[in-house]
């Protein structure tokens, strides 16, 4: 431990500095310069040891000969007991992509790529560190992740791992593992199941399968399209048929005589129409317009 070594030159410097030699010609005590420069290059090193920094994003976990304390030190610069060793963990959010193969609910195998990203709790630190270790997302993170996202999968078909489900199945990880995190001091904040990969002969026939459903939901369409347009024409035809039985009832023979006679009063009184006027067959008068 260095700051062992600097403590010795501390001590090394204070016995030289008040036991060193003197020369009997001159009367001097040269060894003590060099015990002053041992102490202070000691003293130094002693110093430098008691101050520490934590990066952001990081908490401090003091070491003392093996033994970690619940005491945590935050992001910043602090002065320790220089006897003590500072060791840092990342408490931000990391990310582990893992691809798995995995069986469907029918037994069929899925190749699932899967993102999970989840940070430590800093208060929790201390005991990730004594209980895991800083290697604690390939120790516990991702044999975990495995476990969760095998017993997942058996719950779905391959064709709802594929397509709509694939959120729902996501989520049933998530609300798993987030249980099992929380109780190691791991905080999950989300699971993202990124691509599902499917045996080729079985994601064809999904395909094809898919391509039937939405050309059997689009005549569907069509056809609901068709008979909306159908009926339209219908009401419309009723429409015209309903006016012009209105129409036919209000027009009569006396009416049509009546307009007759009214037109034949007009050209009767006009000054430049010369008229000769003769009973029809039906009754009403024959006009017979006559130039010069």
């Amino acid at each position: 431990m260095a700051v062992i070594v600097f403590a010795v030159l501390v001590i090394a410097g204070i016995v030289l500095l008040f036991n060193a030699p003197m020369q009997r010609d001159t009367g001097r005590r040269p060894g003590r310069i060099a015990g002053v420069v041992l102490a202070l290059v000691g003293l130094g090193g002693v110093l430098s040891q008691s101050i520490v920094s934590v990066p952001a994003g990081y908490v401090g976990l003091k070491d003392f000969f093996g033994k970690i304390s619940d005491a945590t030190l935050a992001p910043g610069i602090h002065v320790v007991n220089p006897l003590l060793v500072i060791r840092n963990m990342d408490v931000r959010t990391q990310e582990i992509t893992e691809t798995a193969n995995v069986p469907s609910k029918e037994g069929m195998n899925v190749s699932l790529d899967i993102s999970v990203l989840y940070s430590l709790h800093s208060e929790q630190a201390a005991d990730i560190y004594r209980t895991i270790g800083r290697d604690y997302s390939k120790i516990f993170v991702i044999p975990t992740l495995r476990s969760e996202v095998r017993g997942a999968t058996t719950a779905y078909e391959a064709k709802a791992l594929y397509t709509s489900q694939r959120q729902a199945i996501a989520q049933t990880i998530y609300d798993n593992l987030k249980p099992i995190f929380a109780d190691r001091g791991i905080t999950l904040e989300q699971v993202l199941l990124r691509s599902v990969t499917l045996p080729n002969q079985l994601a064809q026939a999904i395909e094809d399968k898919l391509k039937a459903e939405q050309e059997a939901e689009r005549m569907r369409f069509v056809l609901d399209r068709e008979r909306q347009e159908a009926e339209r024409k219908k009401i419309e035809a009723q429409g015209i048929a309903d006016f012009q039985t209105i129409v036919s009832e209000g027009i009569n023979q006396n009416l049509l005589r009546w307009k007759g006679i009214e037109a034949t009063q007009k050209l009767a009184e006009s000054a430049n129409a010369k008229v000769v006027i003769v009973g029809g067959q039906d009754g009403l008068p024959l006009i017979l317009n006559t130039k010069d």
